[in-house]
C-alpha cells in the first residue's frame, strides 16, 4: 500500500492521463443521468425527449420548463457521449480547449442543443474538411462549438410553416450551409477582439445568425426571441452541483499530489487567446481551477437569490469547462464584479435568469482582466452588461452564445481603449514619450501580450 504515494508521478503518462480525462468526462455525462431519473421516470423522459427534438429551441428555451428536467439532463448526458466519440474517432488528445467544449456542450443541451438540430451543423463542417482536403481534427473546435447555431437548424425545421419532413430538410440544410462556412470565419474574427473574447465561435456565429435573419426578415418572417425558464429547483440541484464540484476537486487535488501546489503560477496566466491549462499546468491543477470556478459560480447565483434553472446551470458549466481554457478565479471574478455593479446601478432585477446569463458567461471577457488587471476586469463586465441587452435582437435567439457575441464586440472597443491608456502610462513612467501621437511601431508592439 505504501507505493500509493507515488501516483501522481505515475499519471505523467500520456496514455494513462487521456484514460483519465475520459473517465472524468464520461462519469459527469453518468451523473446527468443519474439525476435524470432522480426528477423523472422514463416514461416521462422519452416523452420530453421527444418534445425538446421536435421544437424551436432560441434564446431562452429553458428544457426543463418546455419538457421536463429528467429530459433535460438525458439529452446533455447524450450530447456529452456524441461529443466524445467525435474527438475519439479523430484519435487526439482530450485537450483544455475540447474539455472546455465538453461541458459547454453539456450545458447548452439544457437550454437549447439537442442531437437534431446540432448533427447537420458537425456534417457542415466535416463537408468542409473534406472539400480544403484538410483534417477534420482541424476543426473540431468549430465543430462542436458551432453547434451554438442549433437554434436556426430547430426554428427552419419546425417554426417555418413548411410540412414536416420539408422542414427537416430544409432545416439540416441550412445547419450544413452553417457548418461550412464557420471554419473560416472564425479563424478571420478573432482579430477582430485580439482574443480577449475566449467566446470566439460565439462571436462568429453571432454573425452568420444575423445574416440569416437578416435574409428572413427580408422576406417577412420574424423570428422573436424567447423566454420561458423554470424555478423551483435550488435544493436539489444546489447539492448536486457542490457534490460535482467536491469530487472535481479531490480529483485534481489527488492527481497534484495531494496539494495545490503550483496554483498560484497557475492565476498568473492572463488567459487571453484560450491557453490550454491541462498542457500548460497539467491536469491535477485544472480539475482545482475547475472546481473553484464551479464553487464560486454557484455560489454567486445563490448569494444574488437567482434560479437553477436549465440555462442558469448551463452557465455555470461553460465557465467550469473553461477552466481548463483561459478562465481561473482571478481574473474571473472582476468581470462578475462589474456585470453585478452595473446591475445594481440599473435596478436591475438581480435575481433573473437573464441577468445570472449575462454574468456567467460575460466571463468570456476575463482575459481582460487577466491582461490589464482588476479595474481592467470591472469596466469590461460593465461594459458588457450594457451592450448585451441590446444585442440579441440582431440574431433573434438564433446564437446560443449570445454573450460571446456581445463579448466581441466589447472586447473590440475596450481593449483599444485600454491599450492606449497603458502605452501613454508605460512611457509617462519611463520618461520616453516625445511626441503627442503613437507611431504606428509602437502600437504593433502593444498587440503582443505582456511577458
Amino acid at each position: 500500500m505504501g507505493k500509493v504515494r507515488f501516483l501522481p508521478l505515475k499519471v505523467e503518462d500520456p496514455i494513462i492521463l487521456e484514460k483519465i480525462k475520459y473517465s472524468i468526462a464520461f462519469l459527469f455525462s453518468f451523473t446527468l443521468v443519474g439525476l435524470a431519473l432522480y426528477f423523472n421516470t422514463l416514461e416521462e423522459i422519452w416523452r420530453g425527449s421527444i418534445k425538446i427534438l421536435i421544437s424551436p429551441a432560441n434564446l431562452i428555451t429553458d428544457y426543463f420548463k418546455l419538457a421536463n428536467v429528467g429530459a433535460a439532463f438525458i439529452n446533455a448526458a447524450l450530447m456529452i457521449i456524441k461529443s466524445l466519440l467525435i474527438i475519439r474517432s479523430t484519435k487526439v488528445a482530450l485537450t483544455g480547449p475540447l474539455f472546455a467544449a465538453i461541458f459547454t456542450i453539456a450545458g447548452f443541451s439544457l437550454f437549447g442543443k439537442n442531437l437534431f438540430n446540432s448533427i447537420p451543423i458537425i456534417v457542415g463542417v466535416l463537408l468542409y474538411a473534406k472539400l480544403t482536403r484538410t483534417p477534420f481534427k482541424n476543426y473540431l473546435l468549430s465543430a462542436l462549438y458551432g453547434t451554438a447555431l442549433g437554434p436556426l437548424v430547430s426554428e427552419v425545421a419546425f417554426n417555418s410553416g413548411f410540412s414536416f419532413f420539408m422542414g427537416i430538410f430544409l432545416g439540416c440544410t441550412a445547419g450544413i450551409v452553417v457548418g461550412l462556412i464557420l471554419p473560416p470565419l472564425s479563424r478571420h474574427f478573432v482579430s477582430f477582439h485580439k482574443g480577449f473574447s475566449l467566446y470566439n465561435i460565439g462571436f462568429t456565429a453571432g454573425i452568420i445568425g444575423m445574416a440569416f435573419i437578416a435574409f428572413f426578415r427580408a422576406y417577412g418572417i420574424e423570428v422573436d426571441t424567447v423566454y420561458l425558464v423554470s424555478s423551483g429547483y435550488n435544493k436539489p440541484l444546489s447539492i448536486y452541483l457542490y457534490s460535482l464540484f467536491v469530487l472535481l476537486l479531490s480529483a485534481g487535488i489527488y492527481l497534484n499530489g495531494r496539494s495545490f501546489s503550483g496554483y498560484a503560477k497557475f492565476l498568473k496566466e492572463d488567459g487571453r487567446g484560450g491557453p490550454d491549462f491541462i498542457e500548460r499546468h497539467g491536469l491535477g491543477l485544472t480539475f482545482i481551477n475547475m472546481a473553484l470556478l464551479g464553487m464560486l459560480t454557484t455560489t454567486f447565483v445563490l448569494v444574488v437569490k437567482g434560479e437553477l434553472n436549465g440555462p442558469v446551470i448551463g452557465g455555470i458549466f461553460t465557465v467550469v469547462g473553461f477552466g481548463a481554457f483561459g478562465k481561473h478565479i482571478k481574473n474571473v471574478f472582476p468581470i462578475l464584479l462589474g456585470v453585478l455593479l452595473v446591475g445594481w446601478l440599473t435596478s436591475t432585477e438581480l435575481s433573473s435568469t437573464s441577468f445570472l446569463l449575462t454574468a456567467l458567461f460575460g466571463t468570456t471577457l476575463a482575459p481582460v482582466s487577466g491582461h490589464y488587471g482588476v479595474i481592467a476586469g470591472v469596466l469590461a463586465g460593465s461594459l458588457h452588461m450594457v451592450i448585451v441587452t441590446n444585442i440579441s435582437y440582431l440574431h433573434a435567439g438564433m446564437n446560443l452564445y449570445n454573450n460571446g457575441f456581445s463579448g466581441g464586440f466589447t472586447a473590440a472597443i475596450i481593449v483599444p481603449l485600454l491599450e492606449v491608456f497603458f502605452f501613454h502610462k508605460s512611457k509617462r513612467k519611463n520618461k520616453e514619450l516625445t511626441e503627442p501621437m503613437i507611431n504606428t511601431e509602437s502600437v504593433k508592439d502593444l498587440e503582443e501580450p505582456k511577458k
